[in-house]
């Protein structure tokens, strides 16, 4: 029984010190510009509609949401969907449109409920009001540079690539902000590039998807996913089944994580996870084998602190925290991972209970509502729908807080 405890604990150990191996290779790959072909010429600039579905007010809203009205970029027109025009970041929207007076801005009022997912039911509603041909759909805690839509459209050109998609560094203040930011560097994107490089993407990520309307509408439109959780894994995932590619670009955009508490990194946290797990179930289940510091850690106290036990736990640490520094620090240049990388083991720990807590359960919390996740990813509403969030007759115009300026 003993020999079995150890074996339980240091196969995973092992195998960690592998995954992290694999990551760094991948990361050396994907920042060395050597798996990418060189930028298309002449420069590709096609008109571009950004949905962004917003809800809630952040510190740093007006930062975040400006900054994509600052893109160098000839025609653009950029959708704020909000479902509620009494939420207070309203007024934040309605400055932004008044401080652009040279772009095409409008508030879009979604009032509807087109699905389970609040934010695909936004998107379903703003793409009626899209006029160009490639969509780009972005959280609203994103922050951007000026190159930003200039960088991202470039894989466009080619008509093998059905989406376009990127990778983040935090913008975090506090010690569950920096956590929460030292996941996402750390732990995720090491996930990301692995897949990428192993794989391929065969998914997209929340904070940048960008894609082809009519390869949008060939796999059934925002619609086909608007009762699922992992949206932007189920865009990017349909996309590279209808066989187009998924590109992973080589900008790093910023995620504005000043507005984290503890409660809500737990319930954010398992809700990613649980949606994971639906989406990918084995694989979910085999995350085990990547969670070294825990593992390693148990190891130890399994083995009665033997000296070969403490030569893994010394091995798996050691990798681990080359491995977040290198990626996070180095190539992301995350800057809660280039102050507080010697936190990763903490952090790694809170993943893993976090982990363990994604592989039962189905009640998942999102945007201050309760949902039961089924096993196919789908969200079901377990409280009855309130008046506002009845399915209401389609609309095709623009709110007038859209005309605001």
């Amino acid at each position: 029984m003993h020999s079995f405890l150890v074996l339980s604990f240091l196969i995973p150990s092992l195998t960690a010190v592998g995954f992290y191996g694999a990551a760094l290779c991948a990361a050396w790959d994907f920042f060395s510009g050597r798996s990418r072909p060189s930028p298309p010429e002449p420069e590709f600039t096609p008109p571009v509609s950004l949905l962004k579905p917003v809800h809630g007010l952040d510190p740093s809203s007006y930062e975040n949401l400006s900054s994509f009205c600052r893109q160098d970029y000839p025609d653009m027109q950029i959708l704020f969907g909000v479902r509620d025009e009494k939420e207070p970041v309203v007024e934040i929207l309605r400055r932004i449109v008044r401080d652009s007076p040279d772009l095409d801005v409008q508030i879009v009022s979604c009032p509807s409920a087109e699905g389970a997912n609040p934010k695909v039911s936004s998107l379903i509603q703003m793409e009626k009001q899209a006029r160009h041909p490639f969509l780009l759909v972005c959280d609203a805690d994103i922050r951007v540079g000026r190159e930003y839509l200039r960088r991202v459209i470039r894989p466009m050109r080619g008509p093998e690539v059905g989406a376009v998609t990127c990778m983040c560094r935090s913008l975090s203040k506090g010690v569950i902000a920096t956590l929460e930011a030292l996941r996402e560097s750390t732990e995720f994107c090491p996930f990301v590039l692995t897949a990428w490089r192993w794989e391929g993407m065969k998914f997209a990520l929340g904070s940048t998807v960008l894609i082809r309307r009519e390869i949008l509408r060939e796999i059934g439109g925002f619609r086909s996913i608007a009762d699922y959780l992992a949206d932007d894994f189920l865009l990017g995932n349909r996309i590279a089944r209808a066989g187009y590619r998924v590109i992973l670009s080589d900008l790093v955009v910023e995620h504005d994580f000043s507005a984290t508490g503890l409660k809500a990194l737990i319930r954010r946290q398992i809700r990613w996870n649980r949606g994971i797990r639906a989406c990918r179930p084995w694989g979910y289940r085999g995350l085990i084998f990547t969670y070294g510091i825990p593992m390693s850690g148990a190891l130890l106290l399994i083995s009665g602190a033997a000296p070969w036990a403490w030569a893994v736990l010394g091995l798996t640490w050691l990798t681990r925290l080359l491995t977040a520094y290198s990626i996070g620090a180095l190539h992301l240049k995350d800057r809660a991972a280039q102050r507080f990388w010697i936190w990763v083991p903490v952090q790694d720990i809170l993943s893993f209970v976090l982990w363990c807590f994604g592989l039962f359960g189905s009640v998942v919390y999102w945007r201050g509502k309760t949902f039961r996740l089924l096993k196919d990813g789908r969200l079901v509403s377990p409280d009855p729908p309130s008046p506002e969030e009845l399915p209401q007759e389609p609309t095709n115009h623009v709110s007038p807080i859209a005309v605001a300026r």
